[in-house]
């Protein structure tokens, strides 16, 4: 049994995770003023997956031919995840809601094995569903009945991260968090690098305030965030570990919210506050897990 310093260390760690998260939305949309879309995320990975991967070279030289095949096709999968998540971030005109849209890539991963691996989902997984169906139809109805661009990006991306949680549970298990990390941000910098000089003519204007938000994203919201998620999660439960992480939208629209003044129209809020309690419903069973778990 876990000792109770532990559990709250791994709590803290967590709730520090998706606030770097969270901030990440931030520097992003702020680096894109500068800097076309894949491109951005395509450096941005690359740069994060280097540093990481200086700190798991040993792990790295050690993983098997077998094992580097199955961590470079999680990686391509991760490419496109990310890949729709920039370019719905770069379309996106309120942060808040992008963030819960893609959120629901959390309610989609029992439906991807359910079509791809014949597994059952759990039952509050039904439950759930319609609850976020009916929070991302009042977003949709906010624009006037349609889905805006930076919306389908965001539920595309959303999708994505679904079949990767799926494929990260089945394909890569076992391996090593830290160096398999590392090999799938190299992965995607690779990827979607080259992709951009080959798709995306536009200038950059890498004046020093685009620079210095390119370089905030790539150190403390993505090589920072991914090494304190994984040791955060060694820490505990993924059960427990999961609750946390759900907060990263709630941080994401209220950093949005100071940082850009953003606010949100009753529709959107309603949409949004469906989309939580969804993930809420579908997480029930842990929820009251992890707190008969915490200490008193």
């Amino acid at each position: 049994m876990q000792r109770p310093r532990t559990l709250w260390q791994a709590d803290a760690l967590l709730l520090l995770v998706t606030m770097i998260a969270a901030a990440g939305w931030i520097f992003s949309k702020e680096a894109l003023a500068g800097m076309p879309p894949v491109g951005f995320i395509g450096t941005r990975f690359l740069l994060a997956g280097l540093l990481l991967a200086g700190m798991a070279w040993s792990g790295l030289r050690q993983l098997s031919r077998s094992a580097l095949y199955r961590g470079l096709l999680v990686g391509l999968l991760f490419s496109a995840a990310i890949g729709f998540w920039v370019l719905g971030l770069a379309h996106s005109s309120h942060l808040g809601e992008s963030a819960f849209i893609n959120s629901l890539g959390i309610l989609m991963v029992p439906v991807v094995a359910l079509l791809l691996f014949g597994e059952k989902p759990p039952r509050p997984t039904w439950v759930a569903l319609p609850v976020a169906l009916l929070g991302f139809s009042l977003l949709s109805l906010n624009a006037g009945f349609r889905l805006e661009a930076g919306q389908l990006f965001m539920l595309c991306s959303a999708a994505c991260f679904a079949l990767l949680i799926n494929a990260n549970i089945r394909v890569v298990r076992h391996l090593p968090a830290l160096p398999l990390t590392a090999l799938q941000l190299l992965v995607v910098g690779v990827v979607l690098t080259p992709t951009s000089l080959l798709l995306e003519h536009g200038s950059y204007q890498l004046t020093p305030a685009v620079l210095g938000w390119f370089l905030a994203s790539a150190i403390p919201a993505t090589a920072l965030r991914f090494f304190l998620q994984i040791k955060g999660q060694s820490l505990t439960t993924p059960s427990h570990a999961s609750v946390i992480l759900m907060l990263e939208a709630v941080w994401t629209a209220l950093f949005s919210a100071l940082w850009f003044g953003e606010t949100m129209t009753a529709l959107q809020l309603g949409g949004c506050g469906l989309i939580f309690a969804a993930l809420l419903i579908s997480r029930w069973r842990r929820i009251v897990s992890a707190l008969r778990r915490s200490p008193a």
